[in-house]
């Protein structure tokens, strides 16, 4: 697996993703975000793009993560998480990325993140790398549990909560 940063948002990448493949495929159209990529054997198997915070200069944010479909499953998100935060570290002590569900908030902590307490407007909970010293894994996991989930998503938060939380992985290289 390669890992690449394609551009940062002054440089206006674009990428196009096969919709039927990738979710927010969309999203990668746009220039004003930047992009990094995961490839395996040269083809784009998970993208994320990122921003500067607009009111806070010592921030950066992922925005959108996907992972080619017949690639879930296999750690890729975390993984390529980890090599972007990285990249924004290079110019942002904090990095930020808001989550809407659990498996993204379980596969954020892997990458290194933790809750900050906070949720956006559209109830999504805020997620910090370095992770906050107070961040606690079970507490993000339990404001899920607040919320109408599907049946596959309270299974997966009641075995996380039994599980504890996973040692985050290390950065790829």
């Amino acid at each position: 697996m390669e890992f690449d940063v394609l551009g940062w948002p002054a440089d206006e990448p674009t990428l196009r993703l096969d919709w039927q493949r990738f979710a927010y495929a969309g999203k990668f159209v746009m220039s004003n975000t930047g992009k990094a990529v995961a490839r395996d054997d040269g083809d784009v198997v998970g993208a994320v793009s990122f921003n500067a915070d607009r009111t806070d200069d010592s921030v950066g944010w992922l925005r959108y993560v996907t992972v080619r479909e017949d690639y879930r499953g296999r750690g890729i998100g975390p993984r390529l998480c980890a090599f972007a935060t990285d990249r924004l570290h290079e110019r942002f002590p904090t990095v930020h990325i808001a989550v809407n569900n659990p498996f993204a908030y379980h596969a954020l902590h892997k990458a290194g993140f933790g809750w900050t307490g906070d949720r956006t407007g559209l109830a999504e909970l805020v997620l910090a790398h370095p992770a906050p010293a107070d961040a606690d894994y079970r507490a993000g996991l339990r404001a899920y549990r607040e919320r109408d989930l599907a049946d596959e998503e309270a299974a997966f938060v009641a075995e996380k909560l039994d599980a504890g939380a996973p040692d985050p992985r290390e950065p790829p290289a």
